[in-house]
C-alpha cells in the first residue's frame, strides 16, 4: 500500500512532521517493500491553500493514507473527498510510524486535527 507521510527529511530515518499542508518534505512510502520517494513540498511556503495544494499532491500521488501530526480543514476535505484516510497525531520516525501503521495502532481520524492556517501559526487547536 502506498501511503504519504509529512516528514522532516527525505528517509524513513527522519522524523514525522507535526504539519502536512506546510511541512518540508513528504515521503511516498510503499508499506510491503518500503521503497520511498521524497518530494519537497511545493505548497510549504505558499501565501495560502497550503492544505489544498499538499492534499492535491498526495491524491495525485495515488496514496490511499495519509500519516501526519495534525491535518487542517482544506486538507481533510480534498483527502476525505478522495477516499484517501488520514491518521493524525503521529510522531517519531518515518520508520516507526509506517511500522505502527502496518500494525494497525494508528486510529484514521474523521475530522480535521487542527483549525485553518495553524501550520502558519495562527490556528489553534480544534
Amino acid at each position: 500500500m502506498k501511503v504519504c507521510i509529512s516528514s522532516t527529511g527525505r528517509d524513513v530515518g527522519a522524523l514525522v512532521d507535526p504539519r502536512f499542508g506546510r511541512c518540508q518534505m513528504f515521503l511516498f512510502v510503499d508499506t510491503e517493500t518500503m521503497q520511498c520517494e521524497a518530494v519537497e513540498n511545493p505548497a510549504m511556503t505558499a501565501g495560502g491553500g497550503a492544505g489544498t495544494q499538499a492534499a492535491q499532491l498526495a491524491v495525485d500521488k495515488g496514496v490511499l493514507a495519509v500519516i501526519t501530526g495534525n491535518i487542517g480543514p482544506k486538507a481533510f476535505s480534498v483527502l476525505d473527498a478522495a477516499g484517501i484516510k488520514m491518521y493524525v497525531g503521529v510522531s517519531g520516525t518515518v520508520q516507526r510510524a509506517v511500522e505502527q501503521f502496518k500494525n494497525g495502532d494508528l486510529p484514521a481520524t474523521g475530522t480535521p486535527s487542527v483549525a485553518r492556517h495553524s501550520g502558519m501559526g495562527a490556528g489553534k487547536r480544534i
